[in-house]
């Protein structure tokens, strides 16, 4: 894995606590209320389960995973799925941006906008933004996301993914509404990967600068290694 200058937070559902929001205005170098955004919706039209108030709650800030109504002082947003039948400008909104706000809902539809979008390309040059995603936002930039999370299947049929980073994430660890999403579920998924893998709750994040890799948690998380 090439080492990638994106500095990145990679949570489960967002800026849930403090020590995650803490994490998020260390890796800006400076307030959420200096800081610009662009939050890219994408990747939830892809999951079944999504409907169109899904897009709608994370652009206005209205979900429950708290990302665009953070106070930040300006803030747009990116549609994936629109940039390919548009001219370049798009490129320099992103390289202006301080941060990247990245919805969950499907990471391989995700995937396969962020390539076709050439968002993915772009990722290696952006060295002062921090992406955020939260759920597929985050497992978008692993190198597979196992075929327990596959619904939407890409054109290669398989569950690969950016592989920005080394490692697989498992998110919603024991989350009350998802009773099928335990620890002892995460480690039967990670042992088929072949690939470090961490299952996080809700209120954990994983930070990555530099190739460096910590995690910020006020619940509970575990890596497994193969």
């Amino acid at each position: 894995m090439k080492e990638h200058p994106l500095k990145l937070l990679l949570t489960s559902a967002g800026i849930k606590t403090a020590s995650i929001r803490e994490a998020l205005v260390e890796l800006l170098g400076k307030p959420i209320a200096e800081s610009s955004a662009l939050c890219i919706p994408t990747g939830a039209y892809g999951h079944p389960m999504v409907g169109p108030a899904g897009p709608y709650r994370f652009v206005t800030g209205q979900s429950e995973q708290p990302m665009t109504e953070l106070g930040w002082k300006s803030i747009g947003m990116l549609e994936l799925t629109a940039l390919p039948s548009i001219d370049d400008r798009w490129i320099d909104w992103v390289r202006e941006t301080d941060a990247l706000l990245v919805n969950g809902g499907d990471a391989l539809y995700l995937c396969h906008w962020m390539r076709e979008s050439g968002l993915a390309d772009l990722l290696p040059s952006l060295h002062e933004t921090v992406y955020v995603g939260f759920s597929a936002g985050s497992m978008v930039l692993t190198p597979r996301i196992g075929e327990d999370f596959v619904q939407w299947r890409p054109p290669s049929g398989d569950d690969s993914t950016l592989g920005v980073v080394g490692f697989s994430i498992f998110p919603h660890v024991d989350h009350p509404a998802l009773p099928e999403n335990t620890m002892a579920e995460a480690e039967r998924w990670a042992a088929g990967l072949g690939n470090p893998a961490y299952a996080i709750c809700d209120d954990t994040a994983i930070t990555v600068v530099d190739g460096a890799v910590d995690v910020v948690s006020e619940g509970h998380w575990k890596l497994f290694t193969p």
